[in-house]
């Protein structure tokens, strides 16, 4: 491990703001602490502010203070009504903004550099003020937009003007703020519609651990054997069942499949898997269907590498919005993927051009069914594509190119300072 870095007389911390970090494994904590411990790695004094909280124990009370590989952790105080009452998100919310404002004025020194990121939502409006009183830099690292996503999924209460305040008063934070870190082109386009200079933001895509997650032979996989589907054509899906990902075109495929000897696998979890579960059932197509529980992170690499192609969906209203981290796995694990959304979405145009796999449109579920019986008799194809897929990643997105990146904006603002 590398010294510390320092800049002249001071000594440069990276103090990022999320609500879970390790050993939390929803998809905002795993990012963030990948990159977390890679910065320690660079030289990086990094400290973590967080809550106490599990994403699915919403009651686990983790230590108040603690150093994780390197990283120094403050988990603040907050109430835990967990996310299935709305009501009580709003107040683990705002105590969250309260116990964070308290740690942050703490925390950041001359120089600091603040990395927001959007688990709770607008966490900018707090950190960008505290970080210019306290002589720190801010980067808010957006890996959605609030309350955009919100209003796209008919939320009433963000409908009107109160949603308005809030678009204004985060742009208002994201101008005055020293960088914004996208994670997609796409958001980078809804930022600049909302009037925020391109140049002070910056396109990192997300990643996966290409480490950890390999191609794996089918005819090798444990999960395969042990789930009875050494034999099967299997398309997949790994990750959340939630209310931004479409079902209706991946349903009416399955029973357009109904005599193709075809498996579709959803492993995961989500607001909409009872829902999910209940509809293959009352459709009659349970005899196709597998639900599994989400595997460990250790066993990640034989979990995605199960389904000989994966689906990754999106509702098309959330584009420029939020971008399906799960891509990352499936292109990391070598395998094709068969995106459900917008056909000039983010996952779309990168599908498209690498050709890692195929596009289909929303609610076109019959070309859905169209395509997954052309990969079934084309296996060369689907070889082809998983082949591209990993080298595509190789080159674009390992957790090494993302740090490398995040090194580079985090020393750029560190020069401008000192």
């Amino acid at each position: 491990m590398l010294s510390p870095q320092r800049f002249g007389d001071f000594l440069l911390k990276v103090i990022f703001i999320n609500r879970f970090f390790y050993p939390d494994h929803s998809a905002t904590s795993q990012m963030l602490s990948d990159l977390a411990f890679g910065l320690v790695g660079r030289g990086r004094e990094v400290v973590v502010i967080t809550s106490r909280q599990r994403y699915d124990d919403p009651a686990a009370n983790l230590g108040s203070r603690e150093s994780v590989k390197g990283v120094t952790v403050y988990r603040i105080w907050t109430t835990r009504f967990g996310r299935g009452w709305l009501p009580g998100r709003a107040l683990d919310y705002l105590t969250f903004y309260v116990s964070c404002i308290w740690r942050l004025w703490w925390t950041v020194g001359p120089g600091d550099v603040v990395v927001a990121k959007t688990d709770p939502p607008m966490l900018s409006i707090i950190a960008q003020p505290i970080a210019r009183l306290r002589d720190g830099k801010v980067i808010n690292w957006l890996q959605d937009l609030f309350p955009e996503v919100a209003r796209a999924l008919g939320i009433r209460l963000l409908q009107g003007r109160i949603g308005k305040a809030l678009s204004s008063i985060r742009n208002r934070s994201l101008r005055k703020s020293d960088l914004n870190v996208v994670i997609g082109q796409r958001m980078m386009e809804a930022l600049v519609d909302n009037n925020i200079d391109s140049r002070c933001a910056r396109v990192i895509p997300n990643w996966a651990d290409g480490k950890a997650i390999v191609p794996t032979a089918a005819m090798e996989n444990p999960l395969r054997k042990a789930w009875e589907l050494a034999d099967q054509f299997v398309i997949g899906y790994s990750g959340n069942m939630g209310r931004s990902h479409p079902f209706d075109a991946i349903l009416q495929a399955i029973a357009l499949t109904r005599d193709t000897p075809v498996v579709w696998l959803f492993i995961g979890d989500g607001p909409r898997k009872g829902w999910l579960e209940s509809e293959v059932a009352s459709r009659g197509l349970s005899g196709q269907v597998m639900f599994k529980r989400y595997q460990p992170r250790d066993i990640l690499a034989h979990s995605l590498g199960v389904p000989d192609a994966h689906l990754v969906t999106l509702e098309p209203a959330l584009e420029g919005m939020i971008v399906p981290s799960k891509y990352y796995g499936v292109l990391a694990a070598g395998r094709p993927t068969l995106f459900i959304g917008d056909v000039d979405g983010e996952v779309a145009r990168d599908v498209q051009a690498h050709q890692t796999g195929m596009v289909i449109g929303a609610d076109d579920g019959e070309a859905l069914a169209t395509k997954v019986r052309s990969l079934m008799n084309d296996r060369g194809g689907v070889e082809a594509m998983g082949d591209r897929a990993r080298k595509h990643f190789e080159r674009e997105y390992t957790l090494k190119s993302a740090t490398d990146r995040w090194c580079r904006v985090i020393d750029e603002l560190a020069r401008l300072e000192h």
